[in-house]
């Protein structure tokens, strides 16, 4: 066979498969016909050919209705997702760089998503003008399929479901206070001495069910101190910790940067469990929008930086 000759049998076996997944999706060769501009007689040559090709039904054809065989529905998921990619490394060399457009819906945590997210959105827009973003920073589990959400950031160990996920970043947890109150109370050397100070507790809807996560005799086992500060807002644990009212149990993104200036003093680092995850949740990984696939690799490379949780806020003050 000649080049000319391949390059028209790779065009055919393309235009098979656009066919086919017309068919399929519309349900008729006449509307997959009309979708394509030609006649359905074509139509019907190219799953002819297709079938032929393969050596496997992908469909059964009557005058009434098209159904697809065992076969035909997962030949179809495999082609959809080859034309999606197709589709997306068009749209990425397409004005001499990547161009994605559309609306991105993301949500995530409140607390995390003022400080790690909306702070990202500005930069992200920079990089590609044609989408448009929309954020919604709830402390409810969203559900991402029936409300819509291109992406949900999400942080901590994520239930079994059929969500694709992404880890994005390690989360680990921190015992810390400020340094006059450690001056005051004295320094804990191990977990249970906690018991015997003013830890800063999560309480509500917010509560930690289980406890504080510590290493205990190599394997993870939890506490649950108390005091006389609880609040369902890990934001206002932060502000009394830094006011020195006593010790709190809090994440490396959220008290990262006050541990890094000296606001704030981690302890019992030798216990300290192991770290969960944050993450980008999707409904699916197939036929994954440019849009969102590019915004999980700019949150990853971005979080991935070094020095990233201890750095001053990316915009210059929209994070605390």
């Amino acid at each position: 066979m000649n080049w000319a000759a391949q390059g028209e049998f790779k065009v055919d076996k393309l235009k098979q498969i656009e066919s086919f997944t017309q068919v399929a999706l519309r349900g008729t060769l006449t509307a997959a016909a009309a979708a394509e501009g030609t006649a359905p007689a074509v139509i019907g040559r190219r799953l002819d050919a297709l079938e032929a090709r393969l050596g496997v039904k992908l469909m059964v054809r009557t005058t009434r209705r098209i159904t697809l065989t065992h076969e035909g529905s997962a030949f179809l998921e495999d082609c959809q997702r080859v034309l999606a990619e197709l589709n997306d490394a068009e749209a990425s060399v397409s004005a001499g760089g990547v161009k994605a457009s559309g609306f991105l819906r993301v949500t995530a945590p409140a607390g995390f998503g003022r400080r790690h997210v909306a702070t990202l959105v500005p930069a992200f827009v920079v990089l590609h003008p044609d989408v448009n973003v929309s954020l919604n920073l709830s402390d409810r589990i969203v559900d991402i399929v029936n409300e819509g959400v291109d992406c949900a950031v999400r942080v901590g160990d994520l239930p079994d479901s059929r969500l694709v996920s992404v880890r994005l970043a390690d989360n680990r947890r921190l015992c810390v206070a400020s340094p006059a109150y450690l001056a005051r109370a004295g320094v804990p050397q191990h977990p249970s001495e906690l018991l015997r100070h003013e830890c800063l507790t999560l309480g509500g809807d917010a509560s930690q069910p289980r406890g504080w996560a510590f290493t205990l005799d190599s394997q993870t086992q939890h506490l649950r101190p108390g005091g006389r500060f609880e609040c369902s807002d890990g934001q206002v644990l932060r502000d009394w910790c830094l006011a020195g009212l006593g010790i709190a149990w809090r994440s490396v993104w959220e008290v990262g940067r006050d541990v890094a200036s000296g606001r704030l003093v981690s302890v019992l680092e030798d216990y300290a469990a192991p770290s969960n995850g944050i993450y980008a949740v999707f409904a699916q990984r197939k036929h994954l929008p440019l849009r969102v696939r590019l915004w999980v690799e700019f949150l990853k490379s971005t979080y991935g930086e070094s020095q990233y949780w201890d750095s001053p806020p990316p915009s210059g003050g929209l994070g605390a």
